[in-house]
C-alpha cells in the first residue's frame, strides 16, 4: 500500500510537468476514440441504409446476373420458381426486373438502368407506393442525383426505349411522378423505376424476375440451380474492404499519437530517475528492495495514465456527445465515392472501443515507465547510499 501512495505523493510533487504530461496522454486518449468512432459511425450508416434500401437479408441472382455488366441484363432473367413466388405472394421477398435502356430527356440521349419493382412492396425502404399512381401513362421513380443529372422533375414525360423477349426494340412514355431522396447511390444513379407487372406485360416477360431480395427477418431454406444466394456478407463486401483500409491507415495516426505521448512519458520518467538519485538510495537504505523502487517508479507511469482519462473526460465526453448529438456535415462530392453516405455522419462510440483504447495506452504507459527503472536493478547498496546510479 506505500507505494501508490507515494507514486501519488511525487506525481503531484512534480507539479506543471505532471499536468502536461497528463494532458498530452488525455489527447491521444480522445483523439483516437473521436477518429475510431467516426469510422464506426459512417460504417454503421451506410451498411443500414443499403440493408434497408437494396440489400434487404439477401439476393437471389439469376446465373447470368452480372451487376457490373449492363450488356449481360438483356438475357438474365427468367421465370420465379414457385417457391420463390410463394415468398413474394407472402410479402417475404419482392422481385426485380432489371433491363438497359435509352431516354431522351429534353431531346438529349442517355443510358439508363430500367427497374421493375412492385408498388406495394414493403421488403425495401424505396417510396415504391407512388408508382401505383397511373393516368394512362406509366409512372416512374427516379432519385434525386438522376433527377439532377437528367434535369428532371416531376410531372415531367420522357420516351424510353428498350429491347423485350424477342429481341424487339419497343418505346414507351413514362411519367416521373416522385423523385426520392436517398444516401444510397446505387438505387439512383443513371436508374428508373417502374412498375413491375406493367414492364413484365411489356417486355413479354410475365413472371420474370433479374434477382429476388428477401426480408431481413427471412432465412430462405430453398435453392434452385438458376438463381444464386448472395448473401449480406458477400453484398457488403466493398463496405468491409474500405473499412479495413481505413483502419489501416488510420492505425499510422493512432501510432503517431501514442508515440508523442508515450516519449513524453518516457523522457519524464528518465529524468525522474536521474533527478531523484539520492532519493531512491535512501529507499534502498530504508529496505525497500530495487524490485520495489521499479515497482514505484511504474506505478507513477499507470498513474499518468489514469489520471489522463479523468482530464480526457472533462473535455472529450462533452466534445464528443456533441458530435455524436449533431454529427458531422459531409460535402456533396462524396456522393461520387459510389458509398451510401448521408449529408451527415453521426460517430458512434461504443463501450467496447472506449475500453480498448483506454486499455492499450494504459499497457504502453505501463511499460515505457518500466523501460527507464531497469537501471535500478543493477545497482550496489554502496552506489545508492551515494545516490549514484552508475553500475559497473
Amino acid at each position: 500500500m506505500i507505494i501508490p501512495k507515494l507514486a501519488i505523493r511525487n506525481i503531484l510533487g512534480a507539479g506543471i510537468r505532471t499536468w502536461l504530461n497528463v494532458f498530452v496522454l488525455s489527447l491521444a486518449y480522445v483523439a483516437i476514440i473521436f477518429c475510431q468512432g467516426f469510422y464506426l459511425g459512417s460504417y454503421n450508416q451506410i451498411r443500414r441504409a443499403k440493408v434497408a434500401a437494396e440489400l434487404g437479408g439477401g439476393q437471389f441472382w439469376h446465373a447470368g446476373y452480372d451487376p457490373f455488366d449492363p450488356f449481360t441484363f438483356q438475357a438474365a432473367h427468367d421465370a420465379m420458381p414457385d417457391f420463390m413466388q410463394q415468398w413474394v405472394d407472402q410479402k417475404k421477398a419482392v422481385p426485380l426486373l432489371i433491363i438497359q435502356g435509352t431516354f431522351y430527356p429534353k431531346g438529349r440521349l442517355k443510358t439508363v438502368i430500367v427497374k421493375g419493382i412492385p408498388p406495394d412492396q414493403t421488403i425495401l425502404s424505396i417510396p415504391t407506393q407512388f408508382l401505383a399512381k397511373s393516368n394512362g401513362i406509366i409512372p416512374g421513380l427516379v432519385g434525386s442525383r438522376m433527377a439532377n443529372q437528367a434535369g428532371l422533375k416531376v410531372g415531367d414525360i420522357i420516351t424510353i426505349q428498350w429491347q423485350d423477349a424477342n429481341g424487339t426494340f419497343d418505346a414507351h412514355d413514362v411519367e416521373i411522378v416522385q423523385i426520392m431522396k436517398t444516401t444510397v447511390p446505387t438505387i439512383d444513379h443513371g436508374q428508373i423505376w417502374v412498375p413491375l407487372v406493367t414492364f413484365q406485360h411489356l417486355l413479354e416477360m410475365n413472371n420474370h424476375a433479374t434477382m429476388v431480395v428477401v426480408g431481413q427477418q427471412f432465412s430462405p431454406a430453398q435453392t434452385n440451380p438458376g438463381w444464386i444466394f448472395k448473401d449480406i456478407g458477400f453484398l457488403l463486401k466493398d463496405l468491409h474492404d474500405m473499412r479495413q483500409t481505413r483502419t489501416i491507415a488510420s492505425s499510422f495516426l493512432y501510432g503517431l499519437l501514442i508515440m508523442l505521448a508515450l516519449l513524453a512519458i518516457f523522457d519524464t520518467q528518465i529524468l525522474s530517475v536521474f533527478k531523484r538519485q539520492k532519493e531512491i538510495g535512501t529507499l534502498i537504505s530504508m529496505g525497500m528492495t530495487r524490485h520495489q523502487v521499479m515497482q514505484l517508479f511504474t506505478v507513477e507511469g499507470i498513474l499518468y495514465g489514469i489520471l489522463a482519462i479523468f482530464m480526457g473526460a472533462i473535455y472529450g465526453y462533452p466534445l464528443l456527445t456533441y458530435f455524436t448529438e449533431k454529427g458531422f456535415s459531409i460535402p456533396d462530392t462524396i456522393d461520387r465515392t459510389g458509398y451510401a453516405v448521408s449529408n451527415k455522419i453521426f460517430p458512434f462510440y461504443g463501450s467496447s472501443l472506449i475500453l480498448e483504447t483506454v486499455g492499450l495506452v494504459l499497457i504502453l504507459t505501463a511499460i515505457v515507465s518500466y523501460l527507464p527503472t531497469r537501471k535500478i536493478t543493477k545497482l550496489k547498496p554502496t552506489d545508492a547510499l551515494r545516490g549514484k546510479l552508475q553500475t559497473k
